[in-house]
């Protein structure tokens, strides 16, 4: 992630510690429920969330990981999320630039989490992350990507873009959810429904 988008960043956060609204608006609360509903499997091991600004989605997936660990390119970002995970025993919020410090020695995760990050970066550095993905993912892993559509000045990669790199690991999709304000899909390394994972068919 480049270093031009400092300043973008840094001054957003001298301004708020909310500076999306994440915490108040509709639209940011309930697309985390919808990524949440989402994700193929009640529990997992796991999982890396890069891209966490605030630490918001943090802490409605440390309900469902028995480790998170999360990064933020920003550090004032970090700072925030540490503060409103400090409570939360299973997660580590660290500082990450993508893709050179994706955490590789850090093992391998059943989840990754790719939420509205992927457009801040350019597309080497977006095809470098999905390689990264399909290397940190475990055998039973979930990836997952959710993106803002509508263009903006500081973005660097179209969603679409973002979303075509991931699609391009070639893992079976398991949820495809199109809205014109933001797009998520969700791949797996086991592609059977949750209904077939459950027996129901």
């Amino acid at each position: 992630m480049s270093g031009v988008l400092r300043p973008y960043f840094d001054g957003m956060y001298a301004a708020s510690e909310d500076p999306y609204a994440v915490r108040q608006r509709w639209y940011e609360i309930r697309k985390r429920a919808l990524l949440l509903a989402a994700l193929p499997q009640p529990r997992y091991r796991r999982a890396y969330e890069p891209g966490c600004g605030t630490g918001e989605l943090t802490q409605a997936l440390s309900q469902r990981c028995d480790h998170l660990l999360s990064s933020d390119f920003s550090p004032q970002a970090v700072e925030i999320a540490c503060r409103s995970t400090r409570a939360l025993t299973n997660v580590q919020v660290v500082q990450h630039i993508l893709p050179a410090q994706w955490p590789r020695d850090a093992g391998r995760f059943d989840l990754i989490v790719l939420s509205e990050v992927g457009y801040f970066l350019d597309r080497e550095e977006m095809r470098r992350v999905a390689e990264c993905c399909q290397a940190s993912l475990e055998a039973d892993g979930t990836l997952v990507a959710c993106d803002w559509r509508p263009d903006f000045d500081e973005r660097r990669l179209s969603t679409d873009e973002v979303h075509a790199a991931l699609a391009a690991l070639g893992l079976p999709r398991l949820v495809f959810h199109e809205e014109d304000d933001f797009v998520l899909q969700v791949w797996g390394r086991d592609g059977r429904s949750v209904a077939e994972r459950e027996g129901i068919r």
